[in-house]
């Protein structure tokens, strides 16, 4: 069985692939001070709880915090047996190689979403993330990363306008009744409702009359839902595109190695 990680800036997803579904999935806060005995301890009380056997042989990891990492790769090799593979280190091959300016780093999991939309979707993709950022990811006809767009997330901006603004409460991304707000919250929720809304049509137009063909756009994310119910936005919402993408790659470096 293969365990598949996928460390963001706020939580820390590990899914267990079975080689035709993802047989669970188990989420914690990311915390670069986690020790591999913590994450063990964690881990194997939930297993524990869900009464699951499980027989983990491999790992995969997709880590935009790389302080995290080593604790990850003591956890794999310490209590399963095995080295892990990690995406966007030079042992870990890629289905197709990223074309952008040299030495650029490209978060893996940009490197990630792209390879689990081409093996769904085919080329000519933009994947937007709705994540602690809100990316946007090209991916060419070939299945190459191509480059993209990065803005703030959505909850990230409502918290900065709540520290920012003393006046202004936190509120709950949701969406508004009215577009014109009568009161703060509604005011607040509205423009960050209609805001996104009008950003990620603009870009992904943007982008497409840049690239001059026809492109899909697929979503992924908790809030891509949330985006996607009120505007013909997305052609498609993936929810576990993250995963996917990791044992696309796991798979890919299987065969090169075998």
């Amino acid at each position: 069985m293969l365990m598949a990680i996928d460390c963001g800036n706020t939580n820390t997803v590990f899914s267990i692939w079975d080689g035709e579904q993802f047989l669970c999935t188990m989420r914690t806060s990311t915390h670069h001070g986690r020790t591999a005995d913590a994450y063990f301890t964690w881990f194997s009380t939930l297993v524990k709880h869900y009464e699951l056997k499980l027989d983990i042989t491999d790992v995969i990891i997709s880590s935009t915090v790389p302080r995290v990492v080593f604790n990850l790769r003591v956890f794999a090799d310490r209590f399963f047996g095995c080295r892990p593979l990690v995406v966007g280190k030079p042992e870990c091959e890629l289905p197709a190689n990223p074309r952008v300016d040299e030495g650029t780093q490209i978060g893996p999991d940009r490197l990630v979403n792209t390879a689990g939309a081409y093996d769904r979707f085919g080329g000519d993709l933009i994947v937007v993330d709705f994540g602690t950022a809100t990316t946007f990811d090209v991916v060419a006809s070939d299945g190459a990363y191509v480059g993209g767009v990065i803005a703030p997330g959505v909850n990230l901006s409502l918290e900065a306008l709540h520290m920012a603004a003393a006046a202004l409460p936190h509120v709950d991304i949701a969406k508004p009744q009215n577009v014109v707000g009568t009161n703060t919250v509604a005011c607040i929720q509205s423009g960050v409702f209609w805001g996104y809304i009008g950003m990620v049509r603009e870009v992904c137009q943007r982008i497409k009359a840049e690239r001059d063909r026809p492109m899909k756009v697929i979503a992924t994310g908790g809030l891509a839902p949330l985006f996607g119910q009120t505007e013909d936005l997305f052609d498609a919402y993936e929810e576990d595109l993250t995963m996917h993408g990791l044992t696309v790659i796991h798979k890919y470096n299987k065969e090169q190695s075998a």
